[in-house]
């Protein structure tokens, strides 16, 4: 039977990693590609192809990805340099284009524009928010659990809890009153529907715009103690933020705080559940968990395509020409991995000592809420492997459908089993 384009019609594939497939597929969940080691290989800072067939450089030494992310000398703009916006379908280029839709989208901004956000958001995330959004953390990570335990033995990890978790806890940031918590999980997961076609694509990202405009127009009548009210109240900006500012700004902390902590939950446990020795070291040593996170972001590096860099004029790096206008691609997942950097690098090891690493980035645009992170991980694999009497996993390793294609790795789903307490 065939179908046509009204009954299939077309995904926003390109909105998906623009690196070749064989980069970012890992049939081994927990090892680095052959193809992109093929490649690092050849040296710490090498050329590759993007699945476009435009030359790239791949950097897969750790200090090598320390100094391109501090070189000025390369942009975070993509939407003046990245080679595949023209790939893109017509109505996100035009979106992208509006000034509407870029207003205050930081994380695609280059200093001094990026500086006056960054100054204004790291005003926000004080020692004071923190503290008291990990008791939140807390309480948010126990119910969730709880609902688990009175629903029997056994679950998926990913719908139960990897998801809601970080979700619940962007709302506490982001003051998101207790009435509108579902919608607002409900448009979140619409947004990240990478493989939806390029209509309803655009209708998510609308939807979720409306739901933001409703939230910063109260935050503007009603201020709370939230970080939406603190940037429309007390942050100082001159001039004030506006309502689109403040949308993007939003949006931009929701997709870096729920994806990528989802899927740290997810892949964490799937990796510990096949592992138990390191599990027994962390139930063991609830102590040592902090260090154990650390461990568990090098390892996994969830950012899967990795981070995308632009040279803005000709230059040389690490012996290599690189003209003006290139890209340039620090992979997380390589260099989170450089025998240079860590002895037996390839091996998950909860008992490491605590060290740098680059799943959160490095330079101006390291992760404005890594701390907000590390707190959510380690409160919930503690708990996770608390409160779940010998949790396992509920199917064969193999059957745990990877995340292959999408820009932040994981497991779709992760089923578990656990003995009645």
């Amino acid at each position: 039977m065939t179908t046509n384009a009204t009954e299939n019609p077309p995904s926003n594939a390109a909105l998906r990693s623009p690196l070749p497939q064989e980069f970012v597929q890992r049939d081994d969940p927990f090892t680095v590609p052959p193809a992109l080691l093929a490649v690092s290989a050849r040296g710490p800072i090498a050329k590759a192809e993007l699945a476009s067939g435009d030359p790239f450089w791949l950097v897969s030494g750790y200090e090598e990805a320390r100094a391109v992310l501090t070189d000025p000398r390369f942009s975070s703009d993509r939407f003046q340099y990245h080679p595949r916006f023209k790939e893109l379908p017509a109505e996100f280029r035009e979106r992208l284009r509006d000034d509407k839709a870029r207003a205050g989208s930081f994380i695609n901004m280059d200093p001094p524009e990026h500086t006056r956000y960054r100054k204004l958001l790291t005003g926000q995330f004080t020692v004071r928010r923190i503290r008291d959004l990990g008791a939140q953390i807390e309480k948010i990570i126990g119910g969730l659990l709880d609902a688990m335990l009175a629903n029997g033995t056994s679950a998926d990890l990913m719908t139960e809890f990897a998801f809601p978790a970080p979700s619940l806890v962007i709302c506490e940031l982001l003051g998101v009153p207790y009435d509108d918590r579902a919608e607002f999980q409900e448009r979140a997961a619409a947004l990240l529907q990478l493989d939806a076609p390029v209509q309803q694509a655009v209708e998510n990202a609308d939807a979720l715009r409306v739901f933001m405009q409703r939230l910063i127009t109260d935050k503007r009548a009603h201020p709370a103690d939230d970080l939406i009210s603190g940037l429309i109240h007390h942050a100082g900006a001159d001039p004030a933020l506006t309502d689109d500012e403040l949308i993007n700004i939003a949006n931009l902390l929701l997709i870096a705080g729920y994806d990528t902590t989802a899927s740290m939950f997810g892949l964490g446990m799937f990796v510990l559940l096949q592992r138990p020795e390191q599990l027994a070291a962390v139930r063991d040593d609830p102590a040592r968990i902090g260090d154990v996170v650390e461990e568990l972001l090098r390892f996994l590096s969830v950012i899967n395509p990795g981070l995308f860099r632009f040279a803005k004029e000709d230059l040389e790096l690490g012996g290599e020409h690189i003209p003006a206008g290139s890209t340039v691609v620090v992979s997380v997942v390589a260099t989170n991995r450089d025998e240079r950097q860590w002895a037996a690098p390839e091996t998950l090891d909860v008992t490491r000592a605590r060290g740098p690493h680059l799943a959160f980035g490095h330079g101006v645009h390291q992760c404005l809420g890594q701390q907000l992170a590390r707190v959510e991980m380690q409160v919930g694999y503690a708990e996770l492997l608390r409160r779940l009497p010998n949790v396992r996993l509920a199917v064969p390793p193999a059957e745990v459908p990877l995340r292959n294609d999408m820009l932040t790795y994981g497991v779709h789903s992760l089923p578990i089993t656990w003995d009645a307490p």
